[in-house]
């Protein structure tokens, strides 16, 4: 069977067949831009020149670099990027080397030399009568950059670099950083290479006590090299050379194990052949919960290997035992007093590695920072954790006016029977006192005495919650609970923070009257004065000597208020406030005071009244702007409507003055008669329009007498034209219809 022949094999034999066939000169040639090149051809016997061809192998078949037959060279066929850029160099003594001029890096090619001398042999080729005389690979260099182009090129490479360099700073920082939580299962600190790294290469973990983290050599790690912290806390990926991932996984980190670490690989003749460092910051582990919760669990957990004879010890910052863990049991005699009875660990703790604390009905007391420390029998520290406990004080909100509010205190404390348990203000008052088996009154502050009560039996049932009667604004602030011994120890502390909120009371303008609560159990004396009074202190309602005195109040409330008969002995403080406006607005505040003038008690209200809105469509016949008051006011007494400074009606000296009224209002208003004997000082408004919209005020005054009350009118343009409405309502709305069309207020 012949040989099978592959295209290589095949090319190789042609190549070789044609340089068997022409014996052509062969050369590469480099020249530069702008440069006059010759490329050199010299036919080996010195006969006359009948033909020259000098062709490149990338042109048309029928173009030419230059064509020489004649004696002259052939323009027709030459290739146009060549026209007046060549010729040759001798032809006469037998020289017909190219001369290239001003070449380019176009003019990079092939280019082939033909000669016909009149003969003919086996190198003719396509019945040409030429020989193939040289070959000649020409490269031309591309044209050099101007300097400034370079100046510029290199300012615009450096302002790239720095953008880069920048943008990704951190991957080109010495030490990188690696922040986590403490109580995460693991953390990475990452290090990778592109670095070859050579089969017997050493890998080193090592913290910034150059203690060692990590051993990695001779194929495996080393376990037994590595420091006691961190044995069987640490894990590299496998095949760790190849893959050039170095990265180290560190489990159960602590805030003791923030630290800088450095990876280093070295040769096995010990030279260095990298190193990378990684700052790891292991933040404290945070624990967060509200005062009054069960209890709260503090995390520590570990893969360290604890000998059985270890010691687990809680402690606070001020180095207070929380729980002490000893010769495989708790050991309570050793804890604090303020904690016994409240922590609890997981059983078989050292087998399972689970040291977390249990801490039992935590208060605001017990925030701060708890650290687990494990022992061996020598007293060698074999790890620590720290876990900040951040116990918010109890919030309690409750409005003014409510019956009674509880303010929460439980424990799991042993309490012994002759202990004390106070609440205690902000300003260090005493709110209750239990000591020596019951309530003592006595050494209460007079502000709370008959408004508190606790639990029968609290030492029992650790319940020590305190009602408080009638909550006032006045009793917002943190309370304290404080437990003692006999001795005067504190044995428990826990705080309350009670906002109560001014009580709120919403009415329209135009009710009949509207009540100001105020209740309290505070035991009041007889000789007690109480008043009510306004924000700004105009006194609305003053109660003395066993009775009311209408002479103290402010004349906007003279004959508008009312409170209960005998409201000394039955506590209930509150004001009937008749007939409220807007002007009626403000914060009132109930205050009692004994007959020294010491206060016993102040309960605020915020009374909020609506202004009066009143709406009618233009084109109604009339409409009315409510106001009513009390009845029976004095007969000098005036009343006065008005609107944008100009006055809309005026009654005084017991009649209408409409000669004062402004023009805009004449012959449209109208009131009441006997208004100041009903009360009603309402006033109609007859053919309203659009440029009546507005405010109205009313005042009524006289030397005792003061009333306010503003009504807020708007007029609507009509849904239906007045000529396109119903027959039977274009009568109504005639001045003649006896019933006028009269809006209805809105409040």
């Amino acid at each position: 069977m012949a040989p099978f022949l592959t295209a290589s094999s095949t090319w190789t034999l042609l190549v070789f067949c044609s340089f068997m066939a022409v014996s052509a000169d062969q050369k590469i040639i480099s020249a530069k831009h702008g440069e006059e090149v010759i490329l050199p051809c010299r036919p080996a016997e010195k006969k006359d020149v009948l033909v020259v061809e000098w062709t490149r192998t990338d042109l048309e078949s029928d173009q030419f670099v230059l064509l020489y037959k004649s004696k002259q060279v052939d323009p027709e066929v030459q290739s146009p990027s060549f026209k007046n850029r060549v010729d040759l160099k001798d032809v006469k003594n037998g020289d017909v080397s190219l001369v290239l001029k001003k070449v380019t890096t176009d003019d990079t090619g092939r280019y082939e030399c033909r000669v016909d001398q009149g003969g003919h042999d086996c190198s003719k080729r396509s019945n040409q009568d030429t020989d193939l005389i040289s070959i000649i690979d020409l490269m031309v260099q591309p044209k050099p950059f101007p300097s400034w182009a370079i100046a510029l090129l290199v300012l615009l490479v450096l302002i790239v670099a720095a953008g880069l360099l920048y943008h990704f700073r951190h991957y080109f920082m010495s030490v990188q950083q690696v922040e986590v939580d403490s109580g995460v299962e693991s953390v990475l600190l990452p290090c990778r290479t592109i670095v070859c790294l050579p089969g017997d290469a050493t890998v080193e973990w090592k913290d910034s006590r150059n203690r060692k983290v990590h051993v990695y050599k001779n194929g495996s790690d080393h376990s037994e090299e590595q420091h006691q912290f961190y044995r069987t806390r640490t894990k590299m990926n496998k095949y760790l050379l190849v893959t050039k991932d170095l990265s180290l996984t560190l489990k159960h980190p602590t805030d003791k194990d923030s630290n800088i670490y450095t990876c280093i690989i070295f040769s096995r003749e010990g030279n260095i052949l990298m190193k990378k460092q990684v700052h790891l910051q292991v933040k404290v582990q945070q624990v967060e919960v509200d005062s009054g919760v069960e209890s709260v669990l503090l995390l520590c957990r570990t893969t360290v290997h604890l000998p059985e004879d270890a010691t687990v010890e809680w402690r606070t910052k001020v180095d207070r035992k929380v729980h002490v863990y000893k010769n495989g049991s708790d050991q309570p005699e050793e804890q604090n007093q303020f904690y016994r009875t409240r922590t609890k660990m997981n059983e078989d703790l050292l087998r399972t590695k689970d040291l977390s604390l249990t801490l039992k009905h935590p208060t605001d007391e017990d925030s701060g920072i708890y650290t687990c420390i494990v022992s061996s029998r020598k007293g060698n520290i074999l790890m620590k954790n720290r876990v900040h406990l951040q116990v918010k004080v109890q919030q309690v909100k409750v409005d003014s006016g409510v019956e009674s509010v509880l303010l929460p205190c439980r424990t799991t404390v042993h309490l012994p029977e002759d202990a004390t348990v106070e609440w205690k203000d902000r300003y260090n008052r005493k709110v209750h006192v239990y000591k020596n088996g019951s309530d003592n009154s006595e050494q209460q502050n007079q502000f709370y005495r008959t408004r508190f009560k606790m639990n029968e039996d609290l030492l029992v049932t650790k319940d020590l919650s305190l009602t408080l009667k009638h909550p006032t604004d006045k009793d917002s602030g943190i309370y304290t609970c404080i437990v003692s011994s006999r001795e005067g120890n504190n044995l428990m502390k826990n705080r309350v923070h009670l906002q109560v909120k001014v009580q709120q009371v919403k009415v329209d303008s135009g009710v009949e009257s509207v009540l100001l609560p105020c209740r309290t159990t505070v035991h009041l004396p007889e000789d007690a004065t109480v008043e009510w009074r306004t924000k700004g202190d105009r006194k609305v309602h003053v109660y003395e000597n066993g009775s009311d005195q209408p002479k103290e109040q402010d004349q906007l409330y003279r004959t508008r208020t009312k409170m209960n008969e005998d409201l000394l002995r039955t506590g209930e403080l509150s004001l009937t406030l008749k007939h409220p406006t807007d002007e009626d607005r403000n914060i009132y505040t109930c205050i009692v005071s004994s007959s020294e003038g010491n206060i016993l008690m102040k309960n605020k209200v915020h009374l909020q009244v609506k202004v009066c809105q009143v709406k009618v469509e233009e084109g109604a016949e009339s409409v009315l702007l409510p106001f009513r008051t009390t009845p029976d006011l004095p007969e000098d007494a005036n009343v006065v409507w008005d609107s944008k400074d100009r006055e809309v009606h005026l009654y005084k000296n017991g009649s209408d003055q409409l000669d004062e009224q402004d023009q805009f209002y004449k012959n449209r208003t109208k009131m009441n008669e006997e208004l100041l004997k009903t009360g009603d000082l309402s006033l109609v408004l007859r053919r309203p329009t659009d440029g009546d919209s507005g405010e109205y005020t009313c005042v009524v005054y006289c030397e005792n007498i003061w009333r306010q009350k503003t009504v807020h009118l708007k007029v609507k343009a009509p849904t239906v034209p007045v000529q396109n409405q119903p027959k039977d309502i274009r009568t109504r709305t005639s001045s003649t219809d006896p019933t006028p069309l009269m809006a209805e207020h809105q409040v």
